[in-house]
C-alpha cells in the first residue's frame, strides 16, 4: 500500500450519480424504529448491570460487571457517533440532544468528540489536516516517525508491538480531553456538558468506592476503563490505519472517502460489534446514512466504485488489525535501521 496520494482534482460527477441511486433506493431515510429498540436495550442493559453491581457487593466477580459495562459503553458511545452524524433524526438539535445525553452517560464530551470527528470525516487520513493522525504517542506517515524525539522516537521504533497496549488508556484519553476541552470552555454547551461530566464521575467514583473495598474498586476500575478503552481503538483503526494517507492537493470526495478507508467483512455480530463502523466506506460517503441501511448501500457502492475503476478496499475483522500493525511497524523501520546503523559504527 502506497503511502501517500497525490492527484489532480475530478468533478463531483461521479458521486452525484452514486447520491442518486442510493437515495432512490431509499437508504437515506431514518429508522426511528430501529434507534428506539437500540436505545431503549442499550439503556436496559445499562441499568441491569448497575443493578447486579449493587447486588454482588464487595466480590471479586463484579470484574465481570466491569467487563459488561465496557461493552454497554461502546454501544452508547455508538449512538452518540450517529447522532453526530444526524442519523438518528434529520434535523441537529434532537441529534444533539441524543448524543449530548449519551455522552454524559460514558463520561465524555460529545460537543468536543463531534468536532475533532467532523474534521476527521473532512479530511480523512490527511497527513496535515486529520486530527486522527496527530496522536504523539504514534507515527503513521514517514514524515512523523522523521520529527519524533527522544522518548516518542523509541515509542515510534516499536509502536507496533505498544499499539495494543496504549489502547487501555483510550478510555482515560476520552474522559481528560473532554473533560478538558468542556473547563477551558472549547465547547458548545458547556454547562450542560460541565453537569452531565461532573455527575457522572461523581456518581461512577462514589457507586465503585461505597460498594467495594478500595482495592477491589481500583481493580474495578482499571478492568472497566482500558476494556472500553480496547474496544473503542479496536472499532475505529481498523477504518483507515494502514490505508494511503492524502497531501497536498486531494481528489475528488468520492475518492478521497473511498481511497482512504476500509471496510470489514462480517456478518451481523461484526455489524453489532464494530456499530455500523465496519462499513466505513458507505458511513464516509453517506454520513448520515442510518447505520442499518449501511449493509444495504454496501454492494451498490461496491459495484458503482467497480464500473468507475475506483479501488475498493474489504477485509476480514482479524486481517484489518494485521494491516494496521503491519502498517505501524513499516512506519518505525527506518529509525530501527538508523539505531542499528550508528550502532555499528
Amino acid at each position: 500500500m502506497t503511502d501517500s496520494v497525490e492527484a489532480p482534482a475530478k468533478t463531483g460527477g461521479e458521486y452525484a450519480a452514486l447520491l442518486h441511486e442510493v437515495r432512490e433506493a431509499g437508504l437515506l431515510r431514518r429508522r426511528y424504529g430501529y434507534y428506539a429498540l437500540r436505545i431503549s436495550a442499550n439503556l436496559l442493559v445499562l441499568a441491569g448491570a448497575w443493578v447486579a453491581f449493587a447486588f454482588l457487593g464487595d466480590s471479586w466477580w463484579q470484574l465481570g460487571i466491569a467487563a459488561v459495562l465496557a461493552v454497554v459503553f461502546a454501544q452508547l458511545a455508538f449512538i452518540g457517533h450517529d447522532a453526530g452524524h444526524k442519523q438518528i433524526f434529520r434535523t441537529r438539535k434532537p441529534n444533539d440532544v441524543i448524543g449530548t445525553a449519551h455522552g454524559g452517560l460514558v463520561g465524555m464530551s460529545y460537543r468536543w468528540w463531534v468536532s475533532g470527528h467532523n474534521r476527521h470525516h473532512a479530511n480523512p487520513n490527511h497527513e496535515d489536516h486529520d486530527p486522527d493522525l496527530d496522536i504523539s504517542a504514534l507515527a503513521f506517515t514517514s514524515k512523523q516517525a522523521r520529527l519524533k524525539h527522544g522518548f516518542l522516537r523509541w515509542m515510534a521504533k516499536h509502536q507496533a508491538w505498544l499499539f495494543f497496549p496504549l489502547l487501555c488508556l483510550e478510555g482515560l484519553n476520552l474522559h481528560y480531553n473532554g473533560m478538558k476541552a468542556v473547563w477551558q470552555g472549547k465547547t458548545k454547551g458547556r454547562k450542560v456538558e460541565g453537569v452531565l461530566l461532573t455527575a457522572h464521575l461523581a456518581g461512577y467514583l462514589t457507586a465503585v468506592f461505597i460498594v467495594l473495598s478500595p482495592g477491589i474498586a481500583v481493580l474495578f476500575i482499571a478492568v472497566h476503563q482500558m476494556l472500553w478503552g480496547i474496544y473503542m481503538g479496536c472499532s475505529f483503526a481498523p477504518n483507515h490505519k494502514g490505508m494511503p494517507t492524502m497531501t497536498g492537493q486531494s481528489v475528488d470526495f468520492l475518492r478521497k472517502q473511498v481511497l482512504t478507508s476500509r471496510n470489514v467483512r462480517g456478518g451481523w455480530f461484526t455489524d453489532f460489534l464494530l456499530g455500523g463502523l465496519n462499513y466505513q466506506i458507505e458511513h464516509h460517503l453517506f454520513p448520515n446514512m442510518p447505520r442499518p441501511h449501511l449493509r444495504r448501500a454496501q454492494p451498490i457502492v461496491r459495484r458503482f466504485c467497480d464500473d468507475h475503476g475506483i479501488p475498493y478496499s474489504q477485509t476480514g475483522l482479524i486481517r484489518s488489525y494485521r494491516h494496521v500493525l503491519e502498517h505501524l511497524h513499516e512506519m518505525g523501520a527506518p529509525l530501527r535501521a538508523a539505531d542499528r546503523a550508528r550502532a555499528a559504527a
